[in-house]
């Protein structure tokens, strides 16, 4: 049995490119591309494969583009069940702007499922639920019922394991009926969720705490971007300012966060020690191009110039 199982409803064959300048109607001749397996709970399972957790990511897969994802899953020895779908595993395109630094991120809405495919997940799940963590991120795919993460979260609970979510939208709410573990909205995912403008600390802090004190969460870590982030539980309250690194890329830091966090509180770790871990494996996502997420030796390295302060 696997410590901590990652699902992944809408992978995507991630494909960067970069030009100088982009721009309307004309064609943009860009440079070279690279490719990387994406999708929330793969690049959580990428980055914990490589802090060294015990750990498997099931996600699902068709036709030739998902028959791509998988074989570079394989090239980072990331351990993998793939649950074939009819349709084809979609594509997300990113241009990194070298003239501003700014990345344009392409997403495309991915396969359509069908209804006895998600039910062959859900029995995959159920039949194989971890010792310590599902993690699910990311969003679902077309046809997907809106409350499968919030089955997948009753389902585990029922069975003792802790959830770690990192969505969205209407199913986000759904799963947050049943209540989860660990949630990491970014702030504007909780101001989203809450109606809210969530302007100072103060008001954030009182969101996450809201969240929990209605059993939506135990855990709140929200991600501020170049502000840092925050974390809230029933009795800690945390705030840690981003580390300065030179940045390379802006994609995939969330999913190094939640990958940070979840293979430190898996070793037993404080909860401070844990968002600690998660700061910096965000900051070393930062240091390569594309969806290269951070690498262990960065994630170390960088631990010491976390600067966490309680609120």
């Amino acid at each position: 049995m696997t410590d901590i199982l990652t699902l992944t409803m809408n992978p995507a064959l991630d494909v960067l490119t970069s030009i100088d300048h982009v721009s309307h109607t004309h064609k943009m001749r860009c440079g070279p591309t690279l490719k990387h397996p994406g999708g929330g709970g793969v690049n959580v399972a990428r980055v914990l494969h490589r802090l060294g957790a015990n750990c498997v990511a099931a996600y699902l897969a068709g036709g030739v583009t998902g028959e791509r994802h998988h074989k570079l899953m394989s090239a980072e020895k990331v351990r993998c069940h793939v649950m074939p779908i009819a349709e084809e595993t979609r594509e997300s395109f990113s241009v990194h702007e070298t003239s501003s630094g700014n990345d344009f991120r392409f997403v495309l809405p991915g396969p359509q499922v069908s209804a006895a495919e998600v039910q062959a997940f859900f029995d995959y799940v159920a039949q194989h639920l971890p010792k310590q963590f599902l993690v699910i991120s990311g969003g679902l795919a077309p046809g997907m019922p809106e409350n499968f993460y919030a089955r997948l979260a009753t389902l585990a609970k029922a069975h003792g394991v802790r959830v770690v979510l990192d969505t969205n939208g209407p199913t986000l709410a759904e799963a947050l009926k049943v209540g989860v573990h660990l949630f990491k909205p970014s702030l504007r995912e909780l101001r989203d969720l809450t109606g809210q403008d969530l302007q100072t600390e103060e008001a954030q802090v009182a969101a996450a705490q809201q969240l929990i004190q209605s059993g939506q969460a135990d855990i709140v870590a929200v991600s501020l971007g170049a502000d840092g982030a925050l974390v809230v539980s029933a009795t800690e309250q945390w705030r840690a300012r981003s580390i300065q690194v030179d940045v390379q890329t802006t994609i995939g830091a969330g999913d190094s966060f939640v990958g940070g966090m979840v293979w430190s509180l898996g070793r037993g770790d404080s909860l401070v020690k844990a968002f600690q871990y998660g700061m910096a494996s965000g900051a070393a996502a930062l240091l390569a191009p594309g969806t290269s997420l951070s690498q262990a030796a960065d994630v170390h390295y960088l631990l010491p110039q976390v600067v966490v302060n309680a609120i």
